[in-house]
């Protein structure tokens, strides 16, 4: 499997790599919580647009990515904005959505950015062409916040993940009973082992779903996110009880 190194930061080999989210709604609130991430134990930072009040304005969005980064230093940075059909704060026109994605691409800000896989093929081809083109990685991502499908559903939507050529694919679902953690579990263990040729992050979300934030050196997500001030998803640890847990299993294995 290839890896996929940010700054320093390899995803897909070792323990899971902390991701942190920033969800505030001003450039002010936005790099204070930036700031506050100096002494956390966290590998990478996701800054989630659909919070930002000023996310229909590029230049309001530019300019704070600007400021983000300069506020990281060489901590490695992904930029999301997350539709409300996925469980974002804000609907969004899919113009305007492929637009913002590629303006963001284009700063070379952001290390990261995070496309929604099945928004549509030629959308999703185009930002991704764009990304790659201005030197960035691309998550595509697929959320379902009211189940989870079938173990097979999981990683057969994983591979179209992949197959779209996305650098690293990601899917997190909604657990109704813990069987469909296990499902979620089971689904990422197989696509390890059988077809991925790059990372994957997986996650079942909610309390129930916890369990699957934890064990990715096992079964095979190569992040998770933690929590600073906000969480961005139901489940999601408090950063440094993620980061001790993760080193004991580490240790343990």
């Amino acid at each position: 499997m290839q890896t996929v190194t940010v700054r320093g930061v390899t995803l897909g080999a070792g323990r899971p790599k902390i991701i942190v989210p920033i969800v505030e709604r001003t450039e002010e609130a936005v790099l204070a919580e930036a700031r506050s991430f100096a002494d956390l134990p966290l590998d990478m930072v996701e800054w989630r647009v659909d919070w930002f009040d000023g996310f229909a304005s590029p230049d309001r969005v530019e300019h704070c990515l600007r400021a983000l980064r300069a506020a990281l230093g060489d901590t490695p940075l992904l930029a999301t904005f997350r539709t409300a059909g996925e469980g974002g704060a804000k609907e969004i026109a899919p113009a305007d959505y492929a637009a913002l994605c590629k303006r963001i691409a284009a700063t070379g800000c952001a290390d990261l950015i995070d496309v929604e896989a099945f928004s549509g093929d030629a959308m999703v081809q185009d930002i991704l062409c764009f990304a790659h083109q201005s030197g960035v990685k691309v998550i595509g991502s697929s959320h379902n916040f009211q189940t989870t499908p079938p173990q097979e559903a999981l990683v057969a939507r994983l591979r179209r993940i992949q197959a779209m050529g996305v650098d690293i694919p990601k899917l997190a679902v909604m657990p109704q009973s813990r069987q469909d953690v296990l499902a979620l579990l089971a689904a990422t263990e197989e696509m390890v082992r059988r077809y991925a040729d790059r990372p994957i992050i997986t996650m079942s979300m909610g309390g129930d779903g916890v369990i699957s934030r934890l064990c990715g050196q096992v079964f095979g997500s190569a992040a998770t996110f933690g929590c600073a001030s906000h969480s961005s998803a139901p489940g999601q640890m408090e950063v440094r009880q993620l980061d001790t847990v993760l080193r004991l299993l580490e240790q343990a294995l």
